[in-house]
């Protein structure tokens, strides 16, 4: 169905590979459409979890295609920009967690998909960075935004301003990751820890990412009342009924999504 995209259902949680191989999984126009139609599907399955990584062993995603941007004047450069960084904030704003399992490389665009999930957990082989100085442009994709609320401004400016790569422990230091794992175990950890998620209450876990992102800016006394707003209405839910009454009860609840 995708032409660079391998996708798959564990369950309630849905799994997409970008799989370009001669390209170290690099983003293209192509790329970023099929991205694009994916996450319909994943939000039209009523998935729990989504996780997200690229093929092979060297690579998580090597950047944004430098063969499709070299020949861009100003408008289409903006335009180019602009997409992928829809794209990923589509990602950011699912319904359902979004996590990263990066292998290897996830250099430009990738560091920057990477950092539209919720989570990113990485093998002990990867690499983060933004190099895009190098080549006389900057990050496209939202790296100068999501990349200093995540690691600070000063980090985030060193490492734009230079352009020099990060090794996972590293990028675990200074909060770019939430885990390092050796390559072999990478998506059985994010496998793990999407099953871990999915087993919540899925109404209530999107309530929480919707208020955790959408509070991150606002003055802490509308941020604490859109909390409450969020808090009451998930005692609308059956899932919040029957899953205190099974609490009550001692016995176990499934949760429905309802």
């Amino acid at each position: 169905m995708y032409e660079h995209l391998k996708t798959e259902e564990r369950g309630q949680v849905a799994v997409m590979t970008i799989s370009a191989p001669r390209s170290l999984n690099a983003l293209n126009t192509t790329i970023l459409n099929e991205i694009d139609e994916y996450l319909d599907e994943v939000e039209n399955g009523n998935f729990r979890c989504l996780v997200i990584t690229g093929d092979g062993e060297k690579s998580f995603v090597a950047g944004a295609d430098i063969s499709e941007m070299a020949t861009l004047g100003a408008q289409q450069g903006e335009t180019f920009g602009k997409h992928g960084a829809d794209v990923f904030r589509r990602i950011e704003t699912l319904p359902c967690p979004v996590i990263a399992a990066v292998n290897g490389f996830a250099l430009g665009g990738g560091c920057e998909l990477a950092m539209a999930c919720d989570i990113r957990i990485c093998s002990d082989n990867a690499r983060f960075g933004q190099p895009e100085v190098g080549l006389g442009i900057i990050p496209g994709f939202s790296g100068t935004v999501r990349l200093a609320r995540l690691v600070g401004m000063g980090m985030a400016k060193q490492l734009i301003y230079t352009g020099k790569p990060v090794k996972a422990d590293e990028a675990l230091r200074i909060g770019l990751v939430n885990a390092v794992v050796p390559q072999a175990e990478l998506m059985d950890k994010a496998m793990e820890l999407a099953d871990q998620i999915a087993a919540n209450a899925p109404l209530a876990v999107s309530a929480a990412k919707l208020c955790i992102n959408t509070e991150y800016d606002m003055p802490a006394e509308e941020a604490i009342a859109f909390e409450s707003r969020a808090f009451g209405l998930c005692f609308n839910t059956e899932d919040q009924k029957q899953g205190m009454k099974a609490f009550l009860e001692k016995g176990k609840y499934e949760f429905q999504g309802k």
